[in-house]
């Protein structure tokens, strides 16, 4: 194999994995999980991979975005505007509605459609052993129902060492 830059010619492969929860207090709650992602990535040993963020929930996203207040507060109006609470869904029909119901099963037809517009997943490049995020980036776990406890994982694969 060549010594071209970016093929991996020395290291051990690396795979490793954390899952999380997280309680959220409301809808439209962005929690910032970044500082969770970089230490799962730090304890991997990687030093060039990938490293895979993602939700367990139909109704919770992960996403990447700065963490501003007022950008936060725009994000949620925008959302709400999508697919308003207020809105009548027929998911939410459960005197019509007979598949996927559970016991505690609550009105949240809003939260599925908000998440047609986001991700349940992120993938984001490691690279000499740290997290390649700009700036201002950071990564939130996005609650699109309610308050609930919530679950997501982190999978980190790569190299551990330098190669020649």
């Amino acid at each position: 194999m060549s010594a071209h830059p970016g093929i991996f010619t020395a290291g051990s492969p690396v795979a490793d994995h954390a899952a999380f929860e997280v309680e959220t207090t409301a809808c439209l709650v962005f929690i910032d999980i970044t500082d969770r992602v970089v230490d799962v990535v730090t304890a991997s040993g990687v030093r060039r991979g990938i490293v895979n963020v993602q939700s367990a929930h139909t109704t919770a996203a992960i996403i990447v975005n700065e963490h501003e207040p007022l950008l936060i507060d725009d994000m949620k109006r925008v959302l709400e505007r999508l697919a308003p609470r207020s809105d009548e869904y027929r998911h939410d029909a459960f005197d019509v509605r007979t598949v996927n119901l559970g016991p505690d099963e609550r009105p949240n037809g809003h939260a599925h459609c908000k998440a047609m517009f986001l991700r349940t997943s992120e993938s984001l490049n490691i690279w000499d052993g740290r997290l390649q995020l700009g700036q201002w980036q950071r990564i939130f776990l996005v609650e699109l129902d309610g308050a609930r406890k919530r679950a997501f994982s982190i999978n980190v694969v790569g190299q551990s060492e330098d190669w020649s």
